[in-house]
């Protein structure tokens, strides 16, 4: 009697403590029987949707095969980097992502050209393909918050395009490893990591413009198409406009013009180009993979006086390019904002 009256108690307590873990973990993790999350179902399903897609596979596929192009073009260019290199300059394993023979453009200028492809091509048609095959009314007439399904998007492409950054960059890395057999130091593993979590938050800039673009247009060509002209006029025009607007700044006679006034033409210069995601993009780039950057803007003779040439150490390049990579993150932040408000506050009924 005994014996059976303590198996009752265990069996209670045991009870007890499922009913409270149930009612105490996040909702986020689903419950203790085995039954997910809505929002951790609705990331798998995106995550299986772009690992099947035919543009993430072409995507896939011209970014490894760039990569590999640059890779080679840098394995070329290794030994008279090597050469050149003075005593202090030991950071070898970075060229492999910074320098080129001339025949194709290094491994970090190609991340920023084709980053902004792959964000644009796996948000484009996130809203506004499911509306319209009415896949959208069916989901949210079941009991999921709304915002389940727009966090849901984000953090499916948001982990596709990090796993794969990661994959592409360990697999440089190796590859480095095998031909050059010089491992890379702490530093220089700490600066790759950053560079790809930089690589992450660019591509993620343009994942959540483009997102936007799918929830305020209801035909996908046009959110496609509206990702890349915003995208050419950030590269192409608005540098021209600039170039333009600091021409007519400039004085007729440079000759005779003050070293405040250029000083002054230059910070303007830069100011209006940082407003530029791939601007912001390309500096910490540039400064976090070449540790013999020192400045990002113009110095004086004054301000050169008395410096000692040689690498910066991580946290010193890290607060160079703070500036940029707070930009960076703002303007992710932001776009998911406009992104998040306009899906809360949108019709969801395909007709």
């Amino acid at each position: 009697m005994t014996i059976f009256i303590t198996n009752i108690l265990k069996e209670v307590n045991k009870m007890k403590r499922i009913a409270h873990t149930n009612s105490t973990l996040p909702r986020w993790f689903g419950n203790p029987y085995g039954v997910r999350h809505p929002f951790w179902v609705i990331v798998q399903k995106e995550i299986s949707d772009h690992l099947r897609s035919w543009r993430f596979i072409i995507m896939l596929t011209l970014i490894i095969l760039t990569g590999i192009g640059s890779i080679y073009t840098a394995l070329t260019g290794m030994g008279n980097a090597i050469k050149s290199a003075n005593g202090a300059d030991t950071f070898f394993f970075l060229k492999l992502f910074t320098i080129s023979d001339g025949t194709m453009p290094s491994f970090f200028v190609f991340m920023g050209f084709l980053g902004p492809l792959l964000g644009i091509s796996l948000g484009f048609d996130a809203i506004n393909s499911e509306q319209n095959r009415g896949t959208l009314s069916r989901m949210l007439a079941q009991p999921i918050h709304r915002d389940y399904v727009i966090n849901a998007k984000f953090t499916g492409a948001i982990l596709v395009i990090s796993a794969m950054f990661f994959a592409l960059a360990f697999l440089v890395m190796g590859i480095g490893l095998i031909t050059l057999g010089i491992p890379p130091n702490a530093e220089e593993f700490w600066r790759i990591i950053f560079f790809i979590i930089l690589n992450i938050f660019y591509v993620a800039f343009w994942l959540n413009l483009s997102i936007f673009f799918s929830i305020r247009f209801r035909q996908p060509a046009t959110a496609a198409l509206a990702g890349i002209a915003i995208w050419l006029f950030l590269t192409i025009f608005y540098p021209l406009i600039v170039n333009l607007i600091i021409r007519g700044l400039s004085p007729s006679n440079i000759e005779f013009a003050s070293q405040q006034r250029l000083i002054a033409l230059n910070q303007l210069h830069t100011v209006l180009m940082r407003l530029l995601p791939n601007q912001l993009f390309s500096d910490a780039t540039t400064t976090l993979l070449m540790p013999n950057i020192r400045s990002l803007g113009p110095l004086t003779q004054e301000q050169l006086y008395g410096a000692i040439p040689g690498p910066l150490p991580l946290s010193q390049s890290l607060l160079l390019v703070w500036t940029q990579l707070t930009g960076l993150v703002a303007a992710t932040i932001t776009c998911f904002v406009l992104s998040y408000v306009s899906f809360m506050k949108k019709e969801i009924r395909s007709r």
